[in-house]
C-alpha cells in the first residue's frame, strides 16, 4: 500500500484520522514547525499556515525545502486571504501551490488525492546510512556491516528515524508522538523497552551501545 504523510501546521476541522482510499493510505500528522520532525512513511505533503505561532510560514517552507527528510515534500501554502502578492512569495518561498484558509478535512483530502498517481509514486528505495550502519527501508532491514540486525517494528522504526537525525536528544513523549503512537495512550515506560530491546539487538549484531541515555531528557543516537 503507498502512503502520503500529511503535515498540517494548525488543528482543522473533521479530524486527522487515517483515509484509506483503494491502495492509498493518507496519514495526517498535527506537526509544530519548530519540533522535529515526524516518522514519515511514505511521500510527504505539508500544508504551511501563512502565519505561525514563532515563525512565518514563508519561513517554514523555506526550512523545509533545505531539509533532507522533507525538500522533496509537496508543499502547499495556507494564505490567509487570496492576495495577489502573498502567493508570489509563497512560491518563491519554495511551495508548490497555495490555498485560501481555513483548510478542513475533506479540503486536505480533495488537494491531495487530485493529484496524479504518478507524482504520489512511494516504491522508490531508499538507504539510510550511518557509518557502517544501514537501514534499507524497501526491504525493512536493517544492518551492521552488511550482516541482518533482527528488529521488530517498532525498534526498526525507532531505529530509522533516530538515523535519520543523530546526535538529536529525543524525550519519550516525542518519541510516541513521532512513530504515530499518539491514537492509543502509550505508556511513556513502554518507550524504555522499545529502546532496550533496540540496544540488545545492535550489541548483539556488533554495532556497539551507540543509543545513549540523556538523564532527565531522553535518548540519543550517538554520530560515528
Amino acid at each position: 500500500m503507498r502512503q502520503i504523510d500529511v503535515l498540517l501546521t494548525s488543528d482543522i476541522s473533521g479530524g486527522c484520522d487515517a483515509f484509506v482510499h483503494g491502495d492509498l493510505r493518507i496519514a495526517m500528522h498535527r506537526w509544530s514547525g519548530n519540533a522535529p520532525l515526524p516518522l514519515l512513511d511514505g511521500k510527504a505533503w505539508a500544508f504551511v499556515d501563512w502565519v505561525l505561532p514563532d515563525l512565518s510560514g514563508l519561513e517554514l517552507c523555506r526550512r523545509l525545502r533545505c531539509d533532507p527528510h522533507a525538500s522533496q515534500a509537496h508543499i502547499t501554502m495556507v494564505l490567509e486571504e487570496d492576495d495577489l502578492e502573498a502567493r508570489r512569495r509563497a512560491l518563491r518561498a519554495g511551495a508548490d501551490d497555495y490555498v485560501v484558509g481555513p483548510v478542513d478535512r475533506n479540503g486536505v483530502l480533495d488537494r491531495v488525492l487530485s493529484l496524479q498517481a504518478a507524482e504520489l509514486d512511494t516504491t522508490a528505495a531508499r538507504t539510510i546510512r550511518l557509518g557502517e550502519l544501514t537501514v534499507d527501508l524497501a526491504a525493512l532491514q536493517a544492518r551492521w556491516k552488511g550482516v541482518a540486525i533482527q528488529l521488530m517494528p517498532n525498534e526498526f522504526r525507532l531505529l530509522r528515524y533516530f538515523m535519520e537525525q543523530p546526535g538529536q536528544v529525543f524525550s519519550r513523549t516525542q518519541l510516541i508522538s513521532a512513530l504515530g503512537k499518539q491514537e492509543q495512550p502509550i505508556d511513556e515506560r513502554t518507550v524504555d523497552a522499545w529502546v532496550s530491546r533496540l540496544r540488545r539487538a545492535l550489541h548483539d549484531a556488533g554495532a556497539g551501545s551507540p543509543l545513549r541515555t540523556v538523564r532527565s531528557l531522553g535518548y540519543v543516537l550517538d554520530k560515528p
